[in-house]
Order: structure tokens, then sequence, then C-alpha cells
């Protein structure tokens, strides 16, 4: 792996996963030991953990196919060394979340969006929206919907 090139993505999404029936079957030491290590690394690297997580899966019958992928991943981290999230010592780490809804926002079909922010201290750590499935009749009734999803 120290010869081997760096990539700009931890996982392609052509890249298609699967059982792999006919593929060479591999250690599965050491398939399991580079899974726990990404696994690991995961609690400060959040742009890995899907693509470790769909790795994470083939750990009972696993074959080359799956290993080509978890050095793809290697392959991703040598490139981004200095990407990661950084907890210095002694700092807050109040987990802070807001979320917001509007009111048949979107004109065309009148329904809501849910808007949602997490913060680790000051960081954002996640954020995500989502167009809900129904129209609401009242600013109580769009922000109680937006709860209960």
């Amino acid at each position: 792996m120290d010869s081997s090139k760096s990539i700009d993505t931890a996982i392609t999404t052509a890249t298609k996963l699967d059982l792999d029936e006919e593929g060479k079957i591999v250690e599965h030491k050491l398939y399991r030991g580079m899974i726990g290590s990404l696994l690991y690394l995961t609690v400060s690297m959040p742009d890995i953990i899907f693509s470790v997580g769909l790795c994470a899966m083939f750990q009972v019958n696993t074959k080359e196919s799956h290993l080509k992928v978890v050095k793809m991943i290697l392959s991703y981290l040598k490139g981004t060394p200095d990407l990661c999230l950084w907890y210095p010592k002694g700092y807050s780490f109040d987990l802070v979340s807001y979320a917001d809804a509007d009111y048949a926002g979107f004109h065309v079909d009148r329904k809501s969006t849910l808007g949602i922010t997490h913060f680790l201290g000051s960081c954002l750590v996640s954020w995500g929206t989502k167009k809900q499935n129904s129209v609401a009749l009242s600013t109580t009734e769009a922000e109680y919907m937006a709860a209960a999803s």
C-alpha cells in the first residue's frame, strides 16, 4: 500500500458490491482486521462511514472483490491525512441540534420542508432536509408532522 496512488473518493458510484459467488476467497482474519481498523477511524472521519459499513456486511464470505474495495478506502485515506474531525482536550462537546419546518414553502405543491442540523461543539457534523409527503393545513400541524417523521 505504500507505493499505491491516492484516490479522490472512498467508493465510487459505479462500485457494486454483492455476494460474488464465483470470486476467489480471501483470508477472513485479514479482512476483518482491516474492517475493524477502518471502523475505529470512522469516529474522526465520518466521510468513510458509508463505505466501511458497506464493506463490513461481507465479513462472513469475503472475496477478492470485497478486499479490492477496502483497499480503495485505504487509498482514499492515504490522500486525505489532514481531513478529519478534531476533538481537542478540554473542549466542550455539547451536541446541539436545530430543526425548522416551513409552512407550505414550495408554492407549486404547497408541501412543507424540514431542515435539521447537528453540531458537536462548534462543528457541524450532520445536516439534512426532507420534503413532507402530505400537506399541512396549519403551522402547528406542519411542525407536528415534521417532528413525527
